[in-house]
């Protein structure tokens, strides 16, 4: 019978999963999603494929799980440090940060690729995270808007502006994190985009 490393047979279970989980995040980043095939999964995590196999019946499984569990835990964690913000201008550049540092280190597909390579059902449960974070970054812009730092505006025209530019802005190369002065410049160039003011002291100030 083959050795348990973990104490229980249910943490044996959650530690395989998390190591497809993980190989499968590695293998997208470093050669793309086309082509890929759980073998190449299974090889990679150190495991036999049947063992992928009793886990995610196929890629496109493995793919909206991949997606769902590092989203979910970037979205928990953003919320974690913007509740230690008051100003929405320094929550936006937080954000605007967080959201390059997680594109560079996990490179899923953007969203036009997602929908061609995921039937409906699939696609509409990556949409549950999706929105939470279009929420976050609605809010911040919001809260700007009613505190008379940002002048008001089509909020949801920019957020999808802004993912945009993110998406566009965030570093392809394999990376630990992104150049810091590319992500100022992009930082400044949504707080721009938005109509934020700064003043002598570099901080935001409002609208008269």
């Amino acid at each position: 019978m083959p050795r348990i490393a973990a104490p229980t047979n249910a943490a044996q279970r959650e530690q395989t999963q998390r190591k497809v989980l993980d190989a499968f995040g590695e293998l997208l980043f470093s050669h793309g999603l086309p082509g890929l095939t759980m073998t190449d999964v299974a090889r990679a995590a150190g495991v036999g494929r049947t063992a992928v196999y009793n886990y995610f019946a196929d890629i496109e499984q493995l793919l909206v799980a991949f997606a769902l569990d590092e989203t979910g835990r970037f979205v928990t964690d953003l919320k974690d440090k913007l509740a230690g913000i008051q100003n929405p201008v320094d929550r936006l550049s937080l954000y605007v940060r967080a959201q390059l540092m997680d594109l560079t280190r996990r490179h899923l597909p953007p969203g036009p690729a997602m929908r061609s390579v995921l039937s409906n059902e699939s696609f509409a449960k990556l949409g549950v995270h999706v929105g939470e974070l279009n929420t976050i970054l609605e809010d911040i812009l919001r809260d700007g808007m009613d505190q008379h730092y940002l002048p008001v505006a089509d909020v949801e025209g920019l957020v999808q502006l802004i993912h945009g530019s993110l998406t566009a802005s965030a570093s392809r190369r394999k990376i630990e994190s992104p150049d810091e002065a590319r992500v100022a410049a992009a930082v400044r160039f949504i707080q721009a985009g938005v109509g934020a003011s700064f003043g002598a002291d570099g901080r935001p100030v409002t609208y008269s």
